[in-house]
């Protein structure tokens, strides 16, 4: 069996979720009753198959019980990010229709923004607080003691509606069927955490991005449905991870590359004073990783990375294991789910080795809620089943893909396409550099110009000598056509925890 009812029988007193900072623990019984208890609640107050509910909250046990109440009501989770601020998740709550959300009392300045979203959503219904108290809501966990701890009269498989990352625009919510699978179903991922990745009931999963993003909550649930506990990072701190590393001893985990480029950085004893020797499989996705900062990280942890490029709207995904990667250094893998196709401005496919816009003919059913435009603009022109994630690469003679950049932000310097993620993998390798990204700003001559901004480990240095020293350092491993002219300096990039750049915000600032 491959669901949370069955652990929950099996072994109930087993751990289903720890918090890596906190310690607190929740088995697997006490959270298959959560789950039955909240979709009760959830069905008590009107909510039925196909309609949508809101969650409002960063990494703590509540979420994943949440989620497991909509796995088993039909309904549409609608998780938002924990940074955003009021009028932002005004509009993904209106946007989506939510008729009830649900308030981690724990996020910042949370009952200020509260306050606004009252005004801001009057078609919320119910309105919730977890982890704490907020004025005028009802704490959800004493709420859904007062329900049975058992299954619904009418459990259906419900899904969460992720909305896009806002990069490329205003966010989307990325809208999947309900289908007709029963409520125990194996979620999505389970065949390949099973199969690929050695999942096995009381092995340890560590879950350190995000809850709130499709691909952390997806793996977390499949882990827990095959028996697995998941070791839930309520944020994640370089030599935090390393410390639970050694502590719990884990076999498998999710990362993202910032996280990657973050641990590297840490001086080098502090690194070899924790054993991470535990992990087996090191999953990483959600982003792009340096060639530079990959092959660090393999000759650290060994052979165990393993690389998934997909996205929310699951139209077609790519794997490559660590061995593979060092063969074919920088590429997402092969097809995993769903053939290839890169395709000119025109739609023609190209031949191997040539650049272009990627599609994956899956046959994929979604749509971006509330916008035809943007899920038409997604499919080819000629081939409806086929469809894009915006991204743009090429696939070597032996079916490898490379990535580009995203379409959005190439840069077309008189005449030339410009590729950023080139310049910002060089950037984020020099010991100077936290973060940094890259991006085309207004040129009189030459249309546009490249641009990067960056942000530095030590904020006192920075200004015209550094710039001189990460412009020279670029063209020492790029053509200078493909480097920053100018680097703009700021003490923190707008980065969520998933690694996710709001970078579109950040261009169109010296585009206005």
């Amino acid at each position: 069996m491959t669901h949370l009812s069955h652990w929950a029988s099996m072994q109930p007193e087993a751990p289903a979720i720890i918090m890596a900072g906190s310690g607190d623990t929740v088995s697997f019984a006490a959270l298959e009753d959560a789950a039955n208890r909240g979709a009760q609640l959830l069905r008590h107050l009107g909510l039925k198959r196909g309609d949508a509910f809101a969650v409002w909250s960063g990494n703590n046990p509540r979420f994943l019980e949440i989620a497991w109440a909509m796995k088993r009501t039909g309904l549409y989770m609608v998780p938002i990010p924990s940074k955003f601020n009021a009028d932002e998740a005004a509009y993904l709550i209106n946007d989506s229709g939510s008729r009830i959300l649900i308030v981690d009392a724990g996020l910042q300045h949370a009952a200020g923004m509260l306050a606004q979203l009252r005004q801001l959503c009057p078609g919320v219904e119910h309105g919730f607080a977890v982890c704490g108290d907020l004025p005028g809501l009802r704490r959800w966990e004493n709420a859904t003691l007062e329900m049975p701890a058992e299954i619904i009269d009418d459990p259906s498989l419900g899904q969460a509606m992720v909305y896009s990352s806002g990069t490329t625009g205003k966010p989307k919510g990325v809208k999947h069927p309900l289908t007709d699978e029963a409520h125990d179903s194996p979620p999505k991922f389970a065949p390949l955490m099973a199969h690929r990745y050695r999942t096995r009931p009381g092995t340890l999963f560590i879950s350190s991005a995000p809850l709130y993003h499709s691909g952390p909550l997806a793996m977390a649930l499949a882990e827990q449905s095959l028996g697995a506990t998941v070791l839930l990072f309520e944020k994640f701190e370089p030599e935090a991870m390393l410390q639970t590393i050694a502590r719990y001893r884990p076999q498998r985990g999710q990362f993202v590359p910032t996280m990657f480029i973050r641990m590297l950085k840490l001086p080098e004893p502090v690194r070899a004073h924790y054993d991470v020797s535990s992990l087996q499989v090191a999953i990483h996705s959600a982003a792009p990783c340096p060639v530079e900062t990959k092959h660090a990280m393999i000759a650290w942890w060994g052979p165990i990375l393993e690389e998934i490029y997909g996205g929310t709207e699951n139209v077609g995904s790519t794997m490559i294991g660590s061995e593979e990667w060092l063969r074919k250094p920088g590429s997402v893998g092969r097809a995993s789910s769903g053939s290839i196709h890169i395709c000119d401005d025109d739609g023609q496919e190209v031949p191997a080795g040539a650049t272009g816009a990627i599609y994956f003919n899956s046959g994929a059913r979604f749509e971006y809620l509330n916008d035809p435009d943007k899920t038409l603009g997604a499919r080819h022109p000629q081939h409806p089943g086929w469809s894009s994630f915006g991204d743009i690469g090429h696939l070597d003679e032996d079916g490898y893909l490379f990535l580009s950049d995203r379409k959005a932000f190439m840069i077309i310097a008189g005449g030339v396409n410009i590729y950023p993620q080139e310049a910002e993998n060089v950037l984020l390798m020099h010991p100077s550099v936290a973060d940094a990204t890259v991006f085309g700003i207004p040129d009189a001559d030459m249309g546009e110009q490249v641009k990067a901004v960056v942000e530095p480990v030590d904020w006192q240095p920075s200004g015209p000598a550094l710039e001189s020293e990460l412009i020279a350092f670029c063209r020492s491993k790029l053509a200078s056509l493909k480097c920053p002219k100018s680097i703009d300096f700021v003490k923190r990039l707008p980065r969520d925890d998933a690694g996710k750049l709001a970078k579109r915000a950040l261009r169109d600032r010296y585009w206005e």
